[in-house]
Order: C-alpha cells, then sequence, then structure tokens
C-alpha cells in the first residue's frame, strides 16, 4: 500500500445504464430461481486495512460499549455490514496486514502491526474465511505471519494465502458449503521493499504465478474440491481501471485453469467485474474497511461482492453475480479543518468511523442529513458505474439490493 497521488477530489466515474434491477432484499441473492440442483451463496468483500485512526475509533467504542479486549472494540465501527455478511452461506474476507500483540505496539504504514482483536470482529459479522496473501504478509517475517494465522485460528476464521509450515501451504484450504466442497486459494503479486521471502521458508506465502496457482488448484481438486475460488492480490493501487497486466493475467486464468471465481483486492479502490469466457473476474472489491493518510473519497467506498452458485450438472456451475456498494464515513480531519475547510473525503456530519452498507442505510436510517444521503447516492451510483464498465450488466450483474428512490 502507497499514498494516494492526489489531495484532489475525484469526480464519478460515467454511469452505464442498467437494463434490470434486482429486488429490494437479501433474497435476490439467495434464491435459486433456475430450478437447477445444489445451490450456495458466497459473499466477499475488499481489504481490511486496520489504520491507527481506526484503532483510536475502537478505543473510543470500547470505552462506550465497555466490551472488547485489551481496551478496543472493532464491532461497532463494521457492524453494519453484518446482516449481509452473515446471510452468505460462505462469507470470504480480504485480511491485508499483519498482526501485532492485543496491546501493541501497533503500527501503520509502511509496515502493519495492527490488534490481534479485529479476528474477532471478522468471525462476529459472520465472515468464514480470510485470504492472506498480500504486499503486506511479510512486513514482519515469520513471526508476524504467525501471529496472524494464529489469532484467526483462536478466533475460528478458516485462512489461506500464508503459512506456518511447509505442509500447511501443501494442505488445500477445502471447506463444505450446504454440501458442497468450496475450496479458496489465495496468492499476491508481490511483496513490499525490503521484505522478500525468506531462503529457508519459500512456502511463507504464495507468490502469484499461473504455474502456482495451477498446482493449487489441482490439489484442491485432488482433494475433493467442486468449486476453487481464487483471491487475488494484484493492479495498480487507486487505479478504478483494471490495468493490462490484470486484464491479460485474468483471461490466462479464464482459460487455462479451471478456478470458479476469481475475486481481487489491492487497488484500495472499486474496480470493474468482467465474465471472461465463462469465469467471473472481480477486479477490485475497493478497501472493506481502510483509513489512508490521504483519503480520496474512492478509498471510503468499497463493494461486497455476492455469487449464487447453482449446479447444472457435474462439475458444471452457474455462477449469478449480485453487488452491494459499501461506505467507511469519516469524520472531519482536526488538522484539516483549521482553516475553516475540510479534506474532500470527511463527511462533516459524522462524528465517528462508521461502515455502512450504502443502499440499507438509504432506505432505513430516518437521522441521515441531507448531505449524507448525497453522499451514499454518489457511493452508490459511481460504485455502479465502475462495476459496470466492462459490460457485466449484459452478463447478469445486478444490485443485490437496490438503490432506493
Amino acid at each position: 500500500m502507497t499514498r494516494p497521488r492526489s489531495r484532489s477530489l475525484i469526480l464519478p466515474l460515467p454511469l452505464l445504464l442498467v437494463a434490470a434491477v434486482a429486488g429490494c432484499g437479501l433474497v435476490s441473492g439467495a434464491t435459486d430461481d433456475k430450478g437447477g440442483g445444489r445451490t450456495f451463496t458466497v459473499a466477499a468483500a475488499g481489504d481490511i486495512l486496520m489504520h491507527p485512526e481506526l484503532v483510536d475509533q475502537a478505543r473510543k467504542d470500547a470505552r462506550r460499549t465497555g466490551r472488547g479486549v485489551g481496551g478496543l472494540d472493532f464491532g461497532p465501527m463494521m457492524a453494519g455490514i453484518k446482516p449481509v455478511i452473515s446471510k452468505a452461506d460462505l462469507a470470504i474476507c480480504h485480511y491485508e496486514p499483519v498482526m501485532g500483540g492485543p496491546n501493541g505496539p501497533f503500527e501503520g504504514f509502511p509496515d502493519f502491526r495492527v490488534p490481534p482483536q479485529t479476528a474477532q470482529t471478522i468471525k462476529d459479522l459472520g465472515y468464514d474465511t480470510c485470504s492472506t496473501a498480500s504486499n503486506h504478509t511479510l512486513d514482519h517475517g515469520y513471526d508476524g505471519v504467525k501471529r496472524t494465522l494464529d489469532a484467526l485460528d483462536a478466533a475460528k476464521v478458516k485462512h489461506t494465502g500464508s503459512f506456518r509450515t511447509e505442509q500447511e501451504s501443501l494442505t488445500p484450504l477445502v471447506m463444505d458449503v450446504k454440501g458442497v466442497k468450496v475450496a479458496q486459494i489465495s496468492f499476491a503479486y508481490g511483496f513490499n521493499e525490503p521484505h522478500r521471502l525468506p531462503k529457508d521458508k519459500p512456502w511463507l506465502a504464495n507468490r502469484m504465478d499461473l504455474g502456482r496457482i495451477k498446482a493449487a488448484e489441482q490439489r484442491a481438486r485432488k482433494a475433493g474440491a467442486e468449486v476453487v475460488i481464487l483471491s487475488l492480490h494484484w493492479g495498480r493501487e487507486h487505479y478504478p481501471n483494471p490495468s493490462a497486466g490484470q486484464l491479460d493475467f485474468a483471461r490466462q486464468i479464464a482459460r487455462e485453469t479451471g478456478v470458479n471465481l476469481v475475486i481481487g483486492h489491492h487497488a484500495h479502490v472499486v474496480q470493474p467485474m468482467e465474465k471472461v469466457d465463462g469465469t467471473w473476474i472481480a477486479y477490485g472489491l475497493g478497501n472493506q474497511i481502510a483509513r489512508h493518510e490521504v483519503p480520496t473519497g474512492l478509498t471510503e467506498e468499497g463493494v461486497i461482492a455476492w455469487f449464487t452458485f447453482t449446479e447444472r450438472g457435474p462439475g458444471d456451475w452457474d455462477v449469478r453475480p449480485r453487488f452491494e456498494p459499501t461506505l467507511l464515513e469519516i469524520p472531519p480531519d482536526t488538522e484539516n479543518t483549521a482553516g475553516g475547510g475540510t479534506t474532500t473525503a470527511t463527511d462533516d456530519d459524522a462524528r465517528d468511523y462508521r461502515l455502512l452498507d450504502v443502499p440499507v442505510a438509504l432506505r432505513d436510517d430516518k437521522t441521515l442529513t441531507g448531505r449524507q444521503r448525497a453522499r451514499l447516492r454518489l457511493a452508490f451510483e459511481r460504485t455502479e458505474g465502475t462495476l459496470l464498465n466492462r459490460g457485466a450488466a449484459e452478463d447478469g450483474l445486478q444490485p443485490l439490493t437496490r438503490l432506493p428512490e
């Protein structure tokens, strides 16, 4: 993760018209209206990256709630997405940073060390598993990887992408989801300098390579996986459009592997979704939650991608995609309001960091100010326009919860 390149406001991308919209509730993504065989749903979201400001918010919330561990309660900050995440049959998070000890010290960019208390919050939201391969995986070497995975284990959250032993790296993550064996594999394009894979532990984290992805998929299939989902940490940071490398690699995956779904991370902004030779590619889901040094507006917007898998025959799965925009409300930054101005990303009406399900907040929260409603509508429309700008509407991508009138 690097700092955004500009402090200026990023204007909305051109929006595309959608010929049809989904129903107004979660049921639109959870039912099988094609009369097929076995079916299950998957929810996947963007980067979880707890910057110091978010740790401060968790400390503030713990004083209010009297809950949490070590004086930190991340629950109130992320509660807005729980109804969607907990509804899925399989919920997948992307955990980008490294965890420290419960009492710190905690660090932000460039070498993250974040509270392990976040693992229990992830579990409480309804997440079942997390991808852990990212450019920050090696920020604190083997010890950091072990602390992170130990904390996820303690919270009973499954994980893949980084490993404590070579044997662990060769053991596929295969989960039973409503009677279907579903595997998750996770890879990253590389790791931030000066951190490199140790010569004596080359298996510590998965580095992106088509041959390695093929091998991981084959191991998962041999272990009984009927569906394989690939999490990729790739692309260019802060660019809403996928890079040429992403587009090319997506086509290699679709044509040369049996991977059933690709979910992408790392850009910290939402990128399009596209169906490539029958395989859905979510190039980038933006941030689930992060607080960059210079918020751009786009870095607070994210999306929960929702997929309904329906079996059409042996080894043949129909995948129907939906999306649910999210927004992290950011309180005014006192450093940027001293002269009467604000940064473009802050919300003068917000008092706390809160992660919102955009259409649900618009529909149900009667306390929203006019300015907050306008910001939420912008987040929805900009996310929708980005997701659809490679023709995904023609292949069936629709909102999970439609934008209220």
